[in-house]
């Protein structure tokens, strides 16, 4: 069936549903019918509304029920791209969308589904304003590239517990020689529209396929070893791994071959300004980004005044500690102090490690005393896959799967120690692990109440301003009793703000690269290595890292006028819970549950 049959055959099932539920609940609106007796309808309608969205929505996307830990007949299958695809997902959700305000009033339902209501509302009219920009996205880059994401799938969701598993891998290696096609395709047609990536980009992707072309890489590596685990006989693992090989020099291969080329196509011709400014529409689209990830109406002259505000608050609490640790000197001389002596950084990947795993079960310990809500699902820390260790970001996070076959994954860079230093560990863990990430998208996945778009959708200044949050609360909690381990969360504080400037200088007031790597070395203890690394990120994801701050500052402050406003009957606990219960909102709304928390709160 095409994506166009196929979405006017989803979008029918979702309307006939909620007409189906108005037939049985007189409160609700069916469309062009003449109102109903205001009664208010029964919950499960909307939950099963949201239900039918989201089945609808999977159907969509094979990859998408993998994250889910479901392996059903698609399991093999990759998502389809291209255009149409797109616009399929994008017409499910705004038809959705319509079905729901033509079927539901908000005035009737309860204050959680009003909530799930507002959130799928917002939700689509956020994706309804992005969507004019999808081609202005790079397909291949050093950050969330295809040419290294699809492999990582591969490693780390494609599970393999039988024979249909891993012949479903074999499938879906196979079908990496027409995906990559298509996304080539696509990539050549956005570089020829103006819309590709600073010519420094292209280093980092073609080293990502180099070394998938290697006969021995880290895809067949990794079916190798699912298969080699499998409880079947020597013979059978043969034919396994031998399907596989051949699946990869028969398709993927090739078409790497053919991508390879493509990209240094592309890298002759690239752009050499880094902004997204050069763009057509670009001033706009970055303002639509901006929007999108900070969920507030802020400009981009306001973000950057912000963020210089913020410095300097920062650097204030920094000299505080440098003078405590007995550091004569100013400040730039102890970030370079920082910066370049050896006593700062690991030998060791070993070392690392094993430093990390002790902060998470001291960390792990002091939870009750300020969550009452904790994660079932078990934290991993594992390095970054050797194969795009050079390209990828320093840490980040991957959720449990909801069956809870999969545990939730905090992934660290170890790619360059010098790039790691000793005084950031901590605050690194709190962020990506727990209280942060984990904490925040382990409950949220486990909130079973919730529809599947909030259990497991999300708005970034939500999220990462949690987790931003959790580097300051852990503070609170006990943690960075080493005074440079307190000045590593002030530098990990300190990055943010600096994102606020550094962001919008290259987006909005046409910064260089070279031009942001200084503002940070001049305003940062970090070593050179991340300050690129960082720099490139910013530059080929614009926006995203604006929201970190954003949300950590609304969130302290909220923290502040519960305390406030409540004294002596402020329970850090139930506060978390009414951050935490929700799933991620926008940042207004967030605001809204707050009051209304600290409201009851008084009268009882």
């Amino acid at each position: 069936m095409s994506h166009r049959r196929l979405i006017a055959a989803l979008s029918t099932s979702l309307l006939a549903l909620t007409v189906a539920g108005c037939a049985a609940q007189p409160g609700i609106t069916p469309p062009a019918a003449e109102a109903a007796p205001d009664q208010p309808p029964a919950g499960a309608d909307l939950a099963g509304f949201f239900q039918k969205y989201d089945d609808a929505q999977l159907s969509l996307s094979p990859q998408g029920k993998a994250y889910r830990g479901i392996r059903d007949a698609d399991y093999g299958r990759w998502d389809d791209v291209g255009d149409e695809a797109a616009v399929a997902h994008h017409k499910l959700q705004q038809a959705s969308a319509d079905a729901m305000r033509a079927s539901f009033d908000p005035a009737t339902l309860s204050a959680d589904d009003a909530l799930s209501f507002e959130l799928f509302n917002a939700q689509a009219a956020r994706a309804d304003r992005l969507f004019a920009w999808r081609d202005h996205d790079y397909i291949f880059d050093q950050m969330n590239g295809a040419q290294s994401r699809l492999p990582a799938f591969l490693i780390n969701i494609h599970r393999v517990a039988n024979v249909a598993e891993a012949e479903a891998y074999v499938s879906r290696i196979r079908g990496l020689g027409p995906l990559l096609d298509a996304l080539s395709a696509e990539s050549a047609k956005r570089a020829g529209q103006g819309y590709a990536p600073p010519k420094w980009v292209y280093a980092y992707v073609l080293s990502d396929i180099r070394n998938l072309l290697k006969p021995d890489n880290a895809v067949i590596e990794d079916i190798t070893a699912k298969v080699g685990k499998l409880d079947v006989d020597a013979t059978e693992k043969t034919r396994l791994i031998d399907a596989a090989k051949a699946a990869w020099a028969d398709s993927a291969a090739p078409a790497y071959t053919r991508l390879l080329a493509e990209m240094e196509r592309q890298q002759a011709v690239a752009p050499t300004e880094d902004g997204v400014w050069r763009m057509p529409g670009g001033k706009d689209y970055y303002a639509a980004l901006l929007a999108n990830y900070t969920t507030t109406d802020m400009s981009a002259a306001e973000i950057h005044d912000l963020g210089l505000s913020e410095v300097a608050r920062i650097h204030g609490e920094m000299e505080a500690i440098m003078k405590k640790v007995g550091f004569k000197g100013t400040l730039p001389q102890f970030f370079e102090h920082l910066r370049t002596s050896p006593q700062y950084y690991y030998t060791t990947r070993e070392a690392y490690l094993s430093d990390v795993a002790a902060k998470v079960k001291a960390m792990e310990a002091r939870l009750p005393a300020y969550f009452n809500t904790l994660p079932k699902a078990p934290l991993q820390v594992k390095a970054v896959e050797a194969f795009r260790e050079k390209s990828a970001g320093k840490a980040f996070y991957q959720s449990p799967s909801p069956d809870g076959s999969r545990p939730g994954t905090y992934y660290v860079n170890l790619y360059d120690l010098r790039d790691m230093s000793k005084i950031e560990l901590e605050a690194l863990v709190y962020h990506e692990g727990i209280p942060g990430h984990h904490l925040q998208r382990a409950v949220q996945t486990e909130l079973t109440g919730l529809p599947p778009f909030r259990r497991f959708g999300g708005f970034t200044a939500y999220t990462e301003g949690w987790g931003l949050y959790s580097e300051e609360l852990a503070k609170d909690m006990g943690a960075y009793t080493d005074p440079y381990s307190d000045f590593g969360r002030l530098g990990m504080e300190l990055w943010r703000a600096c994102r606020l400037v550094v962001d919008t200088g290259i987006h909005d007031k046409r910064w260089s690269r070279e031009q942001a790597i200084q503002y940070l070395k001049d305003n940062t203890p970090n070593p050179q290595g991340d300050i690129e690394k960082a720099i490139e990120r910013y530059i080929v994801y614009p926006g995203q890292a604006t929201a970190y701050l954003i949300g950590k500052l609304k969130i302290m402050e909220l923290r502040t006028r519960a305390q406030t406003a409540l004294g002596d009957r402020f329970d850090i606990r139930a506060f978390h819970d009414t951050v935490l219960q929700s799933g991620p909102v926008p940042l207004d709304i967030l605001e809204r549950r707050v009051d209304s928390w600290i409201a009851s709160e008084r009268e009882r």
